[in-house]
C-alpha cells in the first residue's frame, strides 16, 4: 500500500511537538516516519516486517533531508518488542485493520490490510512494553471499530484521550478515526473533519495540516 489521503492527514496531525524519540510500526514505505521527521522528531524507527516495503522505506529515509535522524528495521514489532531496551515518546501506527474480510490475492496487500500479522491484541501488547510512561500512542483505525480497539486498550493501562473522526464530504458518515492514547486517565477530545469542502478540493481544515506536506499547496502560491 502507498499514500492515501486518511494516512497523509492523520501523518500530519500526529502529536510530534519537537525532541521525540518515535517508533512507526508497520512503516510501510515510510510515509508516517518522515512526516514525524518533518513535524521535528529527534529519531524515528520504522519497523516493517515485509521485505519490500522496507527496502523502500530505507531508501526513502537514507534520500530524506532527515536521513541522519531515521532508521528502518527489518522484523515483525513482535520479535522487536521483545528485543529492544529502547522505550519511545510517540508511537504511530496506520495498522492493518480488516478482519475476517474477503481477500485480495496479492500477498503484499493482504498483509497490509488485514489482521493475520498483526492482531490487536499483539500490536496492544507491543505498544505496552515500548511506550515512554509519559508517552503516547496514536493510530489510524475505521471508526466503527474504534470503540472495541478503545476497551481492549484499557487492558493494557492506555486511555482513550482523543478521537478525531475523518469524513470525505460533509454529507458523508466518518469512515476512520485518529486515535491517541496514553497511561494517565483523563477526559477524551472528540472531534470531526471534513476533507473535502467540494469534489477534489480540500476543506480548510485538512488543508491548514496537509499544506506543508504536499506540492500541490506550493505550486498554487
Amino acid at each position: 500500500m502507498k499514500v492515501c489521503t486518511d494516512a497523509t492527514l492523520f501523518g500530519a496531525m500526529a502529536p510530534v511537538k519537537g525532541g521525540e524519540q518515535v517508533l512507526d510500526i508497520g512503516t510501510g514505505t515510510g510515509l508516517l516516519a518522515l512526516m514525524a521527521a518533518q513535524l521535528g522528531a529527534s529519531h524515528i524507527t520504522g519497523v516493517e516486517l515485509t521485505e519490500a516495503a522496507f527496502d523502500e522505506a530505507q531508501f526513502n529515509f537514507c534520500n530524506s533531508p532527515w536521513n541522519g535522524r531515521m532508521e528502518a528495521v527489518h522484523c515483525s514489532i513482535q520479535h522487536f518488542s521483545v528485543n529492544t531496551p529502547d522505550r519511545y515518546d510517540l508511537i504511530i501506527s496506520n495498522p492493518p485493520f480488516f478482519h475476517n474480510h474477503s481477500k485480495t490475492s496479492d500477498q503484499l496487500k493482504r498483509q497490509a490490510r488485514h489482521t493475520d500479522l498483526l492482531p490487536f491484541p499483539d500490536l496492544l501488547a507491543s505498544v505496552d512494553r515500548l511506550l515512554a510512561d509519559s508517552g503516547h500512542f496514536y493510530l489510524l483505525l475505521p471508526s466503527h471499530a474504534a470503540t472495541g480497539f478503545a476497551g481492549m486498550a484499557l487492558e493494557h493501562g492506555l486511555h482513550l484521550i482523543e478521537q478525531t473522526d475523518f469524513r470525505g464530504h460533509c454529507h458523508n458518515q466518518a469512515k476512520v478515526s485518529a486515535l491517541t492514547f496514553c497511561h494517565q486517565q483523563q477526559p477524551c477530545r472528540s472531534g470531526l473533519l471534513t476533507l473535502y469542502q467540494s469534489d477534489r478540493i480540500y476543506s480548510q481544515e485538512s488543508t491548514h495540516y496537509l499544506s506543508p506536506f504536499l506540492l500541490r499547496f506550493s505550486q498554487q502560491n
